[in-house]
């Protein structure tokens, strides 16, 4: 069935975007996370006229992409989003998170599918590149911070996240097998009389027989 995403979704499409979708996952996945709603026919012709508007706000021209990329240029975008112990996010920084914030920050549209990043799922400090029309590139800094804190030095970001492969890899690894049992003293000591025990039985056993 086709929908239309409410929000990123990896490896299904961005915000905004007209998606087929098996109606297990829209409705069972999508619909229930507010990730989706149903591409009716009214919604999709409201996406394409806004589409369409916010397009007359982006680079035509090879100028005027020079002139937005001067005003990009240098630019740094703060995300606070709530993060584990080892630095991983309990959600994710997306392209269109990256469009919206230039919007608010600078007023310049960006096509979305033009910021060349994948999903940002770590703190850190980014270097995004944005093609803006052809042979026009510009990069700017996305600041990844935790939510309420602020953005630890390089070689704390290196640890933490060694410390997160190391965890994955713990978690991965199947649990070694029991070391094999050595018998102590005491388990040798019953181990012998039962030795024994069995012993008498077999003796009795044959004399039984004669």
């Amino acid at each position: 069935m086709d929908v239309i995403l409410l929000d990123d979704v990896d490896k299904i499409g961005l915000r905004g975007d007209v998606v087929s979708v098996a109606r297990g996952y829209a409705r069972n996945f999508l619909f229930p996370r507010h990730l989706a709603e149903q591409a009716t026919a009214e919604r999709v012709a409201e996406l394409r006229k806004r589409d369409a508007k916010r397009a007359r706000h982006e680079a035509s021209t090879a100028d005027q992409a020079q002139a937005i990329a001067e005003q990009l240029r240098n630019t740094e975008l703060r995300f606070e989003v709530k993060a584990g112990p080892t630095g991983a996010l309990f959600g994710s920084v997306t392209p269109t998170n990256i469009a919206d914030a230039i919007w608010e920050q600078k007023k310049i549209r960006v096509d979305r599918r033009k910021i060349d990043t994948d999903t940002i799922k770590r703190i850190g400090r980014y270097e995004v590149p944005i093609d803006l029309f052809q042979d026009v590139r510009v990069e700017v800094t996305a600041l990844v911070v935790p939510e309420g804190g602020e953005l630890p030095s390089d070689a704390e970001l290196e640890a933490m996240e060694a410390a997160e492969i190391a965890e994955q890899k713990a978690a991965a690894d199947p649990v070694a097998p029991d070391e094999e049992f050595e018998p102590g003293p005491a388990e040798r000591a019953i181990e012998s009389e039962s030795d024994d025990f069995d012993t008498d039985i077999e003796v009795a056993a044959e004399e039984k027989e004669l």
